[in-house]
């Protein structure tokens, strides 16, 4: 079975190729959210729960939610949205451990399927990364190689209006 971040061309529009070397999970309300999920607006209304893997409360991660698809699919000008960033979550914890430099923003899709993306940082040490000025247009690669960070986890799900119907067609 293929990669989905590869197959939904995650690896390539946000991120480079990378080894998935830890886990981590996502549940909105009680529900896990796997990769390539839909979900409606009304389900992501609330900030998710982030669990995270390892057993050393030494170690910190950033972990940021980007929608690479803003304001539409077909003409993305403000791609790689920043919808939430949360900096120095231990290891082994839960996003609520670290500090929320960037707020939650519900995604709200306008027009097409949005990929919303969550990505899972290594940092070199506890206080080494600060949120960006603005929300539009950043940039998860140029971000990494600023504060240093490795790609350790990603996953994503699909966003579109309520009264939105169909899946994501695929793109080359």
């Amino acid at each position: 079975m293929s990669d989905p971040l590869v197959l939904a061309h995650v690896i390539r529009d946000v991120l480079e190729p990378f080894r998935q070397s830890f886990s981590f999970r996502v549940f909105y309300g009680n529900r896990v959210m796997l990769a390539g999920s839909e979900l409606r607006p009304s389900a992501v209304v609330n900030r998710p729960k982030i669990e995270i893997g390892g057993a050393d409360l030494r170690v910190f991660y950033t972990l940021v939610l980007v929608d690479p698809d803003a304001p539409s699919p077909c003409d993305p000008n403000l791609k790689e949205y920043l919808h939430w960033m949360v900096i120095d979550i231990p290891e082994s914890t839960a996003a609520s451990f670290g500090q929320e430099v960037v707020f939650y923003e519900k995604p709200e899709p306008r027009l097409g399927i949005h990929r919303m993306v969550f990505i899972l940082y290594r940092q070199l040490g506890r206080a080494t990364v600060f949120p960006p000025d603005m929300r539009n247009n950043f940039n998860c690669r140029n971000f990494a190689r600023q504060y240093h960070l490795d790609v350790v986890a990603a996953t994503y799900f699909n966003c579109q209006r309520e009264s939105g119907s169909g899946g994501r067609r695929s793109q080359t």
